[in-house]
């Protein structure tokens, strides 16, 4: 698949005029890069994703894969292992990190379009990537799924602070899926476990 498109294919996508595309281009909505020599715009399929995800738009079935990725931060290997298997059995790619050099490192490298946080680990505030992912124009379209035992009050700050979700623990396993699923704007049909809930 091709790593990035031009103006007029953004606009075709999008189904707007490709004056349109180089307006979001210059207002810093949507990020480009110019080709050397040439000056002609080009967008990377990653940012497209995002910039689309950002504004609710749909995403166009050939780069659904780019919507199936999830990083999940936990710093607890049971739970984290637990939303993994529930993700994955969902048809979702998955990777786990557990602190702040890894979720940076995995940011850059992974790609993901979306991420599931805890907020209270050792040595990684949640909130504190909150702000840097929805500071950071690389990450903005990126969506945050936040999955705590913390105080609802808490929670809600999260939401405030730029998360799209919020998932207290425990859960069930269909609630992760309904909120994921939502999120990603994805039909993920499974065939459903026993009754349970995933622990703290």
């Amino acid at each position: 698949m091709k790593k990035a498109l031009t103006t007029g294919e953004v606009a075709k996508y999008c189904g707007v005029n490709f004056r349109t595309v180089i307006r979001w281009i210059e207002r810093g909505q949507l990020k480009a890069f110019k080709l050397p020599g040439r000056g002609d715009n080009r967008i990377s399929i990653e940012h497209f994703v995002a910039f689309l995800r950002e504004h609710d738009m749909p995403v166009p079935s050939e780069f659904q894969e780019l919507s199936r990725r999830v990083l999940i931060i936990e710093d607890q290997p049971q739970m984290a292992a637990a939303i993994e298997r529930v993700l994955r059995r969902a048809g979702l790619e998955t990777r786990i990190v557990s602190d702040s050099f890894q979720a940076g490192t995995q940011l850059a490298e992974f790609n993901p379009s979306m991420i599931t946080l805890d907020l209270q680990m050792p040595g990684l505030n949640g909130f504190h990537v909150l702000d840097f992912l929805r500071q950071d124009d690389r990450y903005r379209g990126v969506k945050v799924l936040v999955i705590s035992a913390l105080s609802e009050k808490q929670l809600q700050s999260s939401l405030e602070q730029g998360a799209d979700e919020v998932l207290s623990k425990p859960f069930d396993n269909q609630q992760l899926l309904d909120k994921v699923a939502s999120l990603l704007d994805l039909n993920i049909v499974i065939e459903r476990e026993a009754p349970g809930a995933a622990e703290a």
